[in-house]
């Protein structure tokens, strides 16, 4: 019988039954709640033709599917190919990086699809989706990854699945308290997203605090390759940002407003970071860490605010000082937090999605509430802000502070459900590895043998190091 690996400490990360069970009993239940609750929307049913002569509609162009279809396929590609290289730069868990990205966003869009049509898309006791119920579970799914950042290296992927579950369902409350109760504008997610993934991930890595992590401390750092392969992760965040931002929005003006926006505000982005990066060596060069991360934090900055009359030299303004903030942020904020706060966040998450998060939440109340006829027009400013039905009372200066208060739903929700699903996290029970055996790759997965195996193998019984 095959021996577990890696027991020290007291720590089974034995997965042969576990694991399936969770994913098989998780996925069965995932069947049955879609088979009774799931149903296609209007506009991917098969009664189409009816409902087209219902809206009075004379092409099939004029389905969602064709307007939103081209900003699902960008949003995915970050979920799945963006996030998961970006993360791949430890030298010895690449294929947990990728790997378990992958899992729990398979398993999270699908949970998603269902806390989120819960609460928007529910009628007649059926959950009608669309192609944008699709983007959306993305989005969802987008927070997660987030919080899987601060934890990475230092979980089992049963923690993982467990951190998914909850995080989705706190993620559903969040939103819907966000857009639904408060009425506020978060296109590019700051709030929803970013704000509240990170905070959550921050929190959980602080429930989880390991205080002997120093033993895998030479496993923390990269290799020249994995730092490329991150970088291909960064530069397909960077391109595709702009469709994240603005793939929800209303179609015309505002969604090619936020393109716009994010597409400056990356931009701006890159060169303050570059700047900072050099100035804040001893040496002028750059650190890799800062390119892969802070020249992403201007697509995070201006989400809120995407769809708002922010302006090209706003957008410009906001990514500025979004890659300032970030930069400075690794340099001097991460050793902090785990020196002094215990928060030992692997990717950074506080300087690439809190901070940014934070300011594009301040930057799209301030934004909101600085509106006015003159810039928006009249019909303009109660489309741009929906001041329709029980809002259409509202101005822009009350609308500012909704906007603000939902920064502060964000953060409370994040670190409540935080420090519940870390505490959870912290049974004994979900076969995390040991402290000397975090950030390796060879604890949970099969590791091919090649040049690299007297590496990945140090710590194997079974699979003894190669001459």
């Amino acid at each position: 019988m095959e021996r577990p690996r890696h027991q020290g400490m007291a720590k089974n990360t034995y997965m042969r039954w576990r694991l399936p069970l969770v994913c098989l009993l998780w996925e069965v239940a995932m069947i049955v709640l879609f088979g009774v609750f799931v149903r296609f929307s209007p506009e991917a049913d098969a009664h189409w033709e009816e409902e087209k002569r219902k809206m009075n509609v004379t092409s099939d162009i004029e389905n969602d599917f064709y307007f939103r279809y081209p900003s699902f396929q960008d949003v995915h590609v970050m979920i799945f190919v963006g996030f998961g290289f970006l993360m791949m730069f430890l030298k010895r868990y690449g294929f947990g990086a990728a790997g378990f990205n992958f899992l729990l966003a398979a398993f999270g869009i699908q949970w998603a699809l269902l806390m989120q049509g819960w609460f928007h898309s529910f009628k007649s006791g059926k959950i009608l989706i669309g192609v944008e119920n699709l983007i959306n579970a993305d989005f969802c799914v987008g927070s997660v990854c987030i919080a899987f950042g601060a934890i990475l290296g230092k979980t089992s992927p049963i923690q993982l699945l467990v951190m998914t579950l909850f995080q989705v369902t706190l993620f559903a409350v969040n939103e819907y308290i966000l857009l639904n109760l408060l009425h506020v504008k978060d296109a590019g997610g700051s709030m929803t997203i970013h704000t509240f993934g990170a905070y959550f991930g921050l929190t959980v890595t602080r429930i989880l605090y390991r205080p002997n992590l120093e033993q895998s401390k030479d496993k923390q750092g990269s290799v020249y390759h994995s730092d490329l392969f991150a970088m291909i992760g960064t530069l397909y965040l960077w391109i595709y940002w702009p469709s994240f931002n603005s793939a929800i929005s209303e179609h015309g003006d505002a969604q090619h407003r936020a393109a716009i926006n994010t597409y400056c505000s990356l931009a701006a982005c890159v060169l303050t970071t570059v700047a900072f990066s050099s100035m804040l060596q001893k040496k002028g060069k750059l650190d890799m860490v800062h390119i892969q991360n802070a020249t992403l934090a201007g697509g995070v900055a201006v989400g809120t605010s995407a769809e708002m009359m922010l302006t090209p030299y706003g957008s410009l303004i906001v990514g500025f000082i979004s890659g300032i903030v970030t930069t400075v942020g690794y340099v001097y904020l991460t050793p902090f937090l785990e020196s002094r706060l215990h928060i030992q966040d692997t990717c950074g998450i506080h300087n690439l999605h809190a901070l940014p998060g934070l300011i594009g939440g301040i930057v799209g109340a301030i934004t909101a509430a600085a509106a006015t006829e003159d810039v928006y027009g009249k019909e303009g400013i109660i489309k741009a802000f929906d001041f329709t039905g029980p809002y259409q009372t509202r101005t822009p200066s009350v609308q500012g502070g909704f906007q603000a208060a939902g920064i502060v739903v964000s953060l409370l929700i994040a670190f409540a459900g935080g420090s519940l699903v870390g505490a959870i996290l912290k049974l004994p029970v979900w076969g995390d590895p040991a402290a000397e055996n975090c950030f390796e790759d060879d604890v949970y997965w099969e590791v091919p043998e090649d040049e690299e195996s007297d590496v990945y193998h140090m710590h194997n019984p079974d699979k003894p190091a190669s001459p």
